[in-house]
């Protein structure tokens, strides 16, 4: 009866909950806004805390915000506790470490940044995309999105298309199918929320506090994916109710900003990730 009440209370639910359970990274990839935080890797610990606490909001993990989830030395022991716990996991990685989730076979969705190929990391495209290949290959019941910036170089968009046996493409291609559960996507290289970039429109709209929320390695809780900085800090995890974030008069302005086109946090007002 107690956790049928609380379940009552609770009115938001999120289509999805970015974990970014370390910051650190194993690249530097010269589009990426770079971490400006302390390197922080979640303990396991603090990992079931969090869980626990979004398990009323969620059914959908995503290992993602900044830093290569694969990085951290107790992944496949997260991505287990998780899946046991009931979670959909959905991971993004840059693909360099893929080998650690060969014969993982219920993972839902690996979304592999192709783009953040570069060949000053020592490894040519062909050895680091057949790595790629032999492991997703091997999971047949996981959705796989090889994501591409528009304008990807064409011989490892090419190389891609030959190992599916596919010679034509259409040219405004997203979420091509190239085998069952296995699409291309490819996006326009983005600018970076920063109150330091170029960018400032007090118009626009966001899915952050409607569709999703961010929880940062220190347990920061932002509106997206894209705070990689925490500059809109609501809590925190470890230390704050989530119920009282989420019900707080900072939030529920937000999202009546959203709704009606509307950015009233300054940083917001910094990104143009939504606008076409």
């Amino acid at each position: 009866m107690i956790v049928l009440l609380i379940l009552m209370v609770i009115v938001m639910r999120f289509k999805k909950v970015y974990i970014e359970i370390t910051n650190g990274c194993n690249l530097n990839c010269e589009f990426c806004i770079g971490n400006k935080r302390k390197i922080k890797f979640m303990s396991f610990s603090e990992f079931k805390d969090i869980l626990f606490k979004i398990k009323p909001y969620t059914n959908y993990l995503y290992f993602h915000v900044l830093g290569e989830p694969l990085l951290h030395p107790d992944i496949v022991k997260f991505i287990k506790y998780a899946h046991d716990y009931g979670f959909n996991i959905n991971i993004t990685t840059n693909g360099y470490l893929i080998d650690k989730l060969k014969g993982i076979d219920f993972i839902r969705q690996i979304n592999i940044s192709i783009h953040s190929f570069n060949s000053k990391y020592g490894v040519s495209f062909n050895d680091y995309i057949n790595n790629v290949f032999d492991v997703i290959d091997s999971m047949p019941n996981t959705y796989i999105s090889l994501r591409l910036w528009v304008g990807e170089n064409k011989n490892n968009l090419n190389t891609i298309l030959e190992h599916y046996g596919i010679s034509n493409i259409p040219g405004n291609f997203d979420g091509f199918k190239v085998r069952d559960r296995v699409y291309l996507s490819k996006f326009h290289e983005f600018v970076w929320p920063s109150f330091n970039n170029n960018y400032y429109s007090e118009e626009g709209s966001c899915y952050g506090l409607i569709d999703h929320i961010g929880i940062l390695s220190d347990g920061s809780i932002v509106p997206c994916c894209l705070d990689s900085n925490g500059s809109i800090c609501l809590g925190n995890i470890f230390s704050d109710s989530l119920e009282d974030i989420l019900s707080s008069d900072r939030v529920k302005k937000i999202i009546d900003g959203f709704k009606r086109h509307y950015k009233c946090e300054d940083f917001c007002r910094h990104c143009k990730f939504l606008e076409k």
